[in-house]
Order: C-alpha cells, then structure tokens, then sequence
C-alpha cells in the first residue's frame, strides 16, 4: 500500500471541506426522502425545493441547522434560483451570506466549486473562458484550447455558480453577466459555428453576495439589477440564539483544531454582548460610538477561538477576560485609527460599571487595547 503524501487529501485533511463534502450524509438522505415521499426537483436540481430549505435550517432531526434565519426569507431564496433571474444576497459583513451561497449551491447541484472572487482585479476570463496559450498557437482556437471559467462550466453542466463580492468588479465586467443572465446564452466568437454557442443548460443559475458597504465602490447598472432578485441578509436579532451559535461554532471549531480549551457559556455570553452593542451603537438606553470594524457574528466566532487558543497555549487553560481582551484587539483594532480611542470609550462608559468577576476581570485588562 502506498504511503506516498503527495496524494490528494481526504476530507479530514482539508482545513474547511466544502459543504457538498462536510454533510454529505445529510445530502444523501435528504435525496433519498424526495426519493420515498415523490417530492420531485425541479430540472437539473440534485434535490426537492423543500429538501433545500430542510439543508439549510435543518428539520429539527437527523438534518442540522447550518444558517441561522428565517424560513420564509430562505423560501424566497430558493423560489428565486427556480427562476431565470440571479439571486443577489446584500448585507453588512460577516452576516453569512457567503455560507448561505454555499449551502444552496450545495443542496441545488451537490457543487460549490463553480465560484468566482470578485475583485478589482477580476476580468472576464475569470468568469467566462481563457485559453491554453500553447494550444492556442499550435491549433488555434479550438474546444481543446479553451479553459472554461465558473460561468462556462456552470452553463454547460447545469449548476449554480456563486459570485462573491460582485461589486468589487469594475462595471463592465459585472455587465459581462447580462445576456447570460438574460438569454441563457454565451458566446464564444474565436470558435466554429458548431461550438461558439454555449446555451445554459437546466439547473444553471447564478447567486452574487455584496456588502452594503461596498455601496459606491462600483455600483451595479440598472440593467444588471433586474436580472436578479435582491434579498437583505441582516444579523442575527435574538441574541440567545446568536450565543448558542457563536458557542456551538467556536467550540466546534477549537475541537477540530484538537485545541484542549473550550469557551464557557458565560464567555460566550459576555463575548456576544459586547459584539452586540459595538455592532448596534446601544447598550441598553445608551449610545455606543459604533467601530469602523463589521463586529459581526463570525468575527465574534473567531474572537472566541482567539481566546480559548491563547489560554490552551499561553495561559491557565480557562479562557477568561485577560483573553477576550487581547483577543478583541485583533477583532475590533484594524485600520482606522479612531477606533482605539472609541474602544477605550466604551470599556470605560460601560463595561467599567458591570457586575460579575468576568466583567471586571475584562475591564482590568483594558491596558491591553494598546
């Protein structure tokens, strides 16, 4: 048997599987169920409409809950990649719209790899086709020369494909999605008649993210727009089921890490606090200068790993104030300088006057904002 390490890895050796490989299982029942109950897919999709919203939030189960959010909006969600219009999610960094993407991709064509980053630097050739430059000059263009991009492959295997961060792209090659989007249709010019037509086959469809704050960077054409149903992903409201997340993730987490230390409910719950009222700009009746930094629920996760690893490997092995203050730092403190002076304002204005051992021993570490 080989021992050879060059081999390509199984799932246990990938940092983050895809959500195709991470709850695979899951995916196999839930086909198996459309199978025993009738449900029917629509064309090209690997599962029922119900089955994709049960991927998603779960059935209470042998099905687990992966995005936090209500069912109706997940239900448009799903009705929309049905359609021949995009899905567009929107929302404040770090509102998991990325997960979301992921998981319908998932459930829809058993697929996430069809995705494109989006950034100033991304060009058309990243979403459409490039060529082999050494095929390209022996044969020409042919099929052989062509490198198909996300959108191509999509088109031709029936998939969806995820578009991250779409108004990070200049404009014109946002507008490179329009007669795909509109006609189901891409052209391939360089190629013979019998292969410059590319025609989407069923079960493509495209789901774009943008953050709100990227708004102006490199606004959508109005065009565009209406190829694609908008759905607002906001935070999550009820902050007893943001604590069960953040300490059911964060955790989950720490134990695939083979980290020893695990976050205490209370931890959580101050961590999660605090997030929260750096995020609202309230805590209570009061105002809190609001960061510059997203504050967001998956900044929260990561903050609580920062923590308990800096206690399993630098401290007593309990994470505790001392951690979530050093830990904040990395969090909360990125580029704009008046964050540091806000920050401080806050411990000062409010975590100064809280009761409990861990408040206190927070704000006694407040030396270590900097």
């Amino acid at each position: 048997m080989s021992t050879d390490k060059t081999i390509a890895p199984g799932p246990i050796d990938i940092q983050r599987p895809p959500a195709e490989v991470r709850w695979a299982d899951e995916l196999a029942l839930l086909a198996r169920r459309d199978s025993d109950q009738g449900r029917a897919a629509p064309a090209g999709w690997a599962l029922s409409a119900q089955s994709v919203v049960e991927f998603v939030l779960g059935d209470g189960g042998q099905i687990t809950q992966k995005y936090v959010g209500r069912r109706d909006f997940v239900e448009r969600c799903v009705v929309a990649l049905a359609t021949n219009r995009g899905l567009m999610l929107i929302g404040e960094p770090g509102t998991a719209k990325s997960l979301l993407s992921e998981l319908l991709a998932a459930a829809v064509s058993g697929d996430t790899s069809l995705t494109v980053q989006g950034s100033a630097a991304t060009t058309e050739d990243a979403i459409k086709y490039s060529w082999n430059y050494a095929l390209l000059l022996a044969e020409g263009p042919t099929p052989r020369a062509l490198v198909p991009a996300p959108v191509y492959r999509g088109m031709k295997q029936g998939k969806v494909v995820r578009f991250e961060e779409i108004t990070r792209c200049p404009a014109e090659v946002q507008d490179s999605l329009l007669s795909i989007l509109s006609d189901r249709v891409l052209q391939v010019p360089e190629l013979d008649d019998d292969h410059r037509t590319v025609f989407a086959a069923r079960g493509f469809n495209v789901i774009a993210t943008a953050n709100t704050r990227d708004r102006g960077v490199n606004e959508m054409s109005a065009a565009l727009k209406r190829r694609f149903n908008f759905e607002t992903v906001g935070p999550i409201a009820d902050p007893k089921v943001e604590m069960a997340l953040v300490h059911r993730e964060a955790n989950t987490i720490l134990e695939a890490a083979d980290v020893p230390a695990r976050l205490k409910p209370d931890v959580t719950e101050v961590l999660v606090q605090v997030f929260r009222e750096l995020r609202s700009g309230r805590s209570g009746e009061a105002g809190v200068e609001r960061l510059s930094s997203a504050m967001s629920t998956a900044e929260a996760v990561q903050t609580g790993v920062a923590a308990a690893m800096t206690s399993a490997w630098f401290g007593s092995g309990t994470p505790g104030g001392a951690e979530l203050a050093s830990a904040l730092v990395g969090s909360a403190l990125k580029d704009e300088p008046e964050d540091k002076s806000r920050l401080r304002d806050y411990f000062e204005r409010h975590i100064k006057k809280r009761d409990g051992a861990l408040w206190r021993e927070l704000y006694s570490h407040r030396g270590l904002l900097g």
